[in-house]
């Protein structure tokens, strides 16, 4: 499966075999714990994400405002004046098609950002690396984050895709930086990354980064000047617009203070919290880096983005995606990491709740709380990114042991050295 340690014979045997229970068991799972044609629940009946997009290309055309008036589903238009734009070409498409369209274009997202984390792994494009990704990526259907991407119509994976694909680049690449620029000229959360950058002492690809945004910016300001102006000087500093902060599908930081205090969490408490944990998840994802962990460097930091935004949706947590592709390719060498990745999937699976026969709810942290588990349960996903960082803390240790090592050691591709 690479150059350096081929998985050959009975170990790829066994990995496709394990994959393939594992994919069927997601397929299974996706479309039994759920009537799939289920209102607001069902995957295949889902598409209001991709609707407001479109609606928003819309009224941008049309010369209507983005950000004064509902849109569809009575939900107010929350991206950038630049996101309009990108999502013109939806209007080619009818209404009608729209959802199922954007469902397999997702779909095929998905799977590119499989065979980018195992292009990022050291792992070269073969047939067998096809398949094990093909798996895989349909494994990842039932992850909630996925799921949840995929039943909105949403652009969380999209925006990864841009963000591995600069990341799988060489360091020297003249135009690394441009697709985390523009995936934050869409959805501001991904300039965490160009942080990343200047943290790694990447300077090149965090000033590409900042040029291609104030790009977007600036094309957005000539197309809809006004529209430019009501967001960056009002819209923007309105987080209530999303949801109020105590929903359980508000899974970050402020989040968790809000759900365990039961109202709004207090904002100095909060800013310093997310300051210390952004300064600690980038100094890992940094250390991570300069060990030659390049996929599980950028997972750390999506994953810390996620925790330190004032509002995240359950379905912005797709970095759960490198890092079981990580995980798996763990399992490949020392079958034990198997069970982390299971663990990781029941995690994060898109575990469903029937509430009435009309109304189902999807993801840990909104099914009922029995024992009072409402600590763990409604936290799901930040505990998860809580365990993430402690296991990556464990990789830089055991790299760093094993360095100052008095025999020559050979490192393995699961990230071990014998």
């Amino acid at each position: 499966m690479s150059d350096s340690s081929p998985t050959t014979g009975s170990r790829f045997g066994a990995m496709l075999f394990v994959l393939a229970l594992s994919a069927a068991a997601a397929l299974t799972l996706l479309f039994t714990t759920v009537d799939p044609w289920l209102d607001k629940a069902g995957i295949l009946a889902g598409g209001l994400d991709v609707h407001i997009y479109r609606e928003g290309a819309w009224r941008l055309l049309h010369g209507h405002s983005l950000y004064a008036d509902e849109t569809v589903g009575g939900l107010l238009y929350t991206y950038t004046p630049f996101s309009a734009i990108v999502f013109m070409p939806g209007l080619a498409v009818p209404a009608a098609w729209i959802t199922d369209a954007f469902l397999l274009v997702n779909v095929g997202v998905l799977y590119a950002c499989v065979l980018l984390c195992w292009r990022m792994l050291g792992y070269r494009m073969t047939p067998r690396i096809a398949s094990i990704a093909a798996l895989l990526a349909i494994t990842c259907l039932f992850l909630e984050p996925v799921r949840t991407t995929l039943f909105y119509g949403q652009i969380n994976l999209v925006l990864m895709l841009l963000v591995l694909w600069d990341f799988s680049r060489p360091d020297a690449s003249r135009t690394r930086g441009i697709g985390i620029g523009l995936a934050a000229g869409v959805k501001l959360v991904p300039a965490f990354f160009i942080v990343q950058f200047l943290a790694l002492r990447r300077w090149r690809a965090a000033a590409t980064a900042t040029v291609a945004l104030a790009a977007t910016v600036a094309l957005a300001w000539i197309v809809a000047p006004g529209e430019s102006r009501q967001y960056w000087f009002s819209t923007f500093f309105h987080a209530d617009r999303i949801a109020p902060e105590t929903d359980p599908a508000n899974q970050s930081i402020r989040g968790v203070l809000a759900h365990l205090s039961g109202g709004s969490a207090p904002v100095w408490l909060w800013l310093l919290l997310a300051g210390v944990v952004t300064g600690a998840g980038l100094g890992i994802a940094v250390a991570l880096y300069r060990r030659g962990e390049r996929l599980l460097s950028v997972t750390l930091a999506g994953m810390t983005a996620c925790a330190v935004s004032p509002f995240s949706w359950g379905h912005h947590w797709v970095w759960f995606v490198p890092l079981l592709v990580h995980l798996v390719h763990r399992a490949q060498a020392r079958p034990g990491w198997w069970i982390a990745a299971a663990a990781l999937f029941v995690a994060t699976g898109a575990w469903t709740y029937q509430w009435t026969p009309d109304f189902a709810s999807v993801g840990v942290f909104v099914l009922p709380k029995p024992w009072h588990s409402e600590p763990i349960l409604e936290n799901a996903h930040v505990l998860v990114y809580a365990f993430a960082v402690l296991y990556a803390l464990r990789v830089i240790w055991t790299v760093d042991r094993l360095q100052v090592r008095a025999t020559p050691s050979i490192r393995m591709l699961d990230g071990s050295y014998t």
